[in-house]
């Protein structure tokens, strides 16, 4: 388990703090950072037969873990030229996708960006890529293509002056 705060895996028992009222699990460096929240971890189940039983509480996942990369800029162009390409409407894409037109309607506009279980499924319906992963923002430079880095751009600026 990795501390929520500075990275480094928690050797021990880990930490609930606050902070600004998000709750993380930190190692005992970090702790300090926060206010220490006292949170049972094991509950009592009583069962029908008398018998009390322990169950120890699961850490929620939180959104972090479940990300898969961001959402590209233009989705809502891409969606709207790979429907039109098919040459469906917003109901027709609507209907696919098994959500409401209104919705679609929005998203092309822009004003509303896609949950997860929708954007797989308009990138299904309309075989297109919506997340900006890892893999598509790598240098797509071949051998003898020289790239700057900010050392460059420093040592550069040294020996202007």
């Amino acid at each position: 388990m990795q501390c929520e705060l500075c990275g480094a895996p928690i050797q021990g028992s880990p930490k609930t703090i606050q902070i600004e009222g998000a709750e993380l699990c930190v190692c005992v460096r970090c702790a300090k950072h926060g206010t220490e929240v006292q949170q049972s971890r094991q509950r009592v189940v009583q069962k029908k037969t008398g018998i009390a039983v322990t169950q120890t509480r699961r850490r929620p996942r939180d959104v972090f873990d479940m990300m898969e990369g961001e959402i590209v800029e233009d989705y809502a162009d891409r969606i709207r030229v790979a429907r039109e390409e098919k040459e469906w409407s917003t109901l027709d894409l609507a209907q696919e996708v098994k959500e409401r037109e209104v919705l679609i309607k929005k998203i092309e506009k822009g004003d509303l960006i896609p949950e997860d279980d929708l954007r797989r499924k308009l990138e299904k319906a309309l075989d297109i890529r919506l997340i900006d992963s890892a893999e598509d923002t790598t240098s797509t430079g071949g051998p003898g293509r020289v790239t700057m880095t900010i050392g460059d751009v420093i040592a550069f600026r040294k020996g202007r002056k």
